[in-house]
């Protein structure tokens, strides 16, 4: 991931050099803001391609930004952003005559080829925003359609919002984890959860192919269980449940995957102990609280499924990275 921060330029400079940043990196925007907060202004942003999507993590104290009619007639990739409030009192915008206003985990769209106007709410020091933006062409839905979602909010808080949100938020968090396969492989799984988060909103999931959906669905659950780790109680029922599927139904997708749901969760929970007894900042913290956090409830389970896996205990595994931190790291 690609980073570019205002916290090396001079502070009068800041918000100059964030204009310039902002319309290199998105589409080309007018950004403003009010002139009493131009010396204390700070922003971020982290920059990763996910195939033809290309994902921004931007963290930055309150401006606005603004799409004219010049700017369009100048230059338009023809591209959409969707935009998820990750942190703080998330963002307002306006496109097409209607206005959202979003919190952390809502969704809404924005069309670069009409004028919109978009701003961070102000209020804490900084928010955090997740932006993606594609080209209008990657949606498996009508133009017609998707200008009636421009300026929505699509809430996070529930239905199929709910579900698409878990999977950006997700993202958002993991951003500088991502090597290059996980772009490849998140590439078309961003796609597919936009897809049918807008279809959704727009009640047409039914219009959309199945493996389109089957996908979403799939990517939706992964973050899901991601987000839920550490609860003991994240049994294949209360994830059918949580998304509106048999259990049944649930078991198939995995199986057709190569695997089974709980071998999935018991994979991701060992990954992220064996990253904790890697990690010098948790070299006091006890090998059964780390087991704890991810789900684990007994500790001799535990043990025995992590020497199973990795070839070690997790007390010899955790002694080797004192001394061999290369073999230690997590791939």
């Amino acid at each position: 991931m690609d980073v570019i921060s205002t916290g090396e330029v001079p502070a009068p400079e800041r918000f100059a050099f964030w204009r310039e940043v902002t319309s290199k990196t998105w589409v080309a925007l007018d950004a403003r803001c009010e002139p009493h907060l131009e010396d204390r202004f700070q922003a971020q942003v982290g920059i990763c391609g996910l195939g033809p999507v290309q994902a921004t993590l931007m963290t930055a104290t309150p401006h606005s930004v603004r799409r004219t009619p010049k700017l369009i007639r100048q230059a338009d990739p023809e591209a959409f952003l969707l935009t998820c409030a990750v942190r703080g009192l998330g963002m307002n915008g306006e496109q097409d005559g209607r206005r959202a206003y979003c919190r952390v985990g809502d969704l809404s769209l924005y069309d670069s080829s009409r004028p919109y106007l978009a701003g961070l709410a102000p209020g804490l020091p900084a928010s955090r925003l997740l932006v993606l933006q594609f080209p209008r062409s990657s949606l498996q839905l009508p133009d017609r359609d998707l200008r009636r979602l421009t300026a929505v909010r699509i809430p996070g808080d529930h239905g199929v919002g709910a579900l698409s949100s878990q999977f950006l938020l997700q993202l958002a968090h993991r951003m500088g984890e991502l090597t290059p396969s996980d772009t490849i492989r998140l590439s078309s799984l961003a796609l597919d959860v936009l897809t049918v988060a807008l279809a959704g909103t727009l009640d047409a999931q039914s219009t959309l192919p199945p493996q389109t959906r089957r996908r979403a669905l799939m990517a939706r659950i992964h973050a899901f269980i991601q987000e839920n780790l550490g609860d003991a109680q994240l049994t294949p029922g209360a994830i059918a449940a949580a998304h509106h599927i048999s259990l049944r139904y649930l078991h198939r997708l995995f199986h057709t995957e190569g695997h089974t749901v709980a071998g999935w969760i018991r994979e991701r929970r060992l990954e992220q102990c064996r990253r904790d007894l890697a990690d010098p900042r948790l070299a006091t913290r006890p090998i059964t609280a780390i087991a704890a956090r991810w789900g684990f409830t007994s500790p001799a389970h535990f043990s025995q499924i992590f020497r199973s896996t990795y070839g070690l205990s997790p007390r010899q595994f955790r002694q080797q990275c004192t001394g061999a931190k290369d073999l230690c790291t997590p791939a």
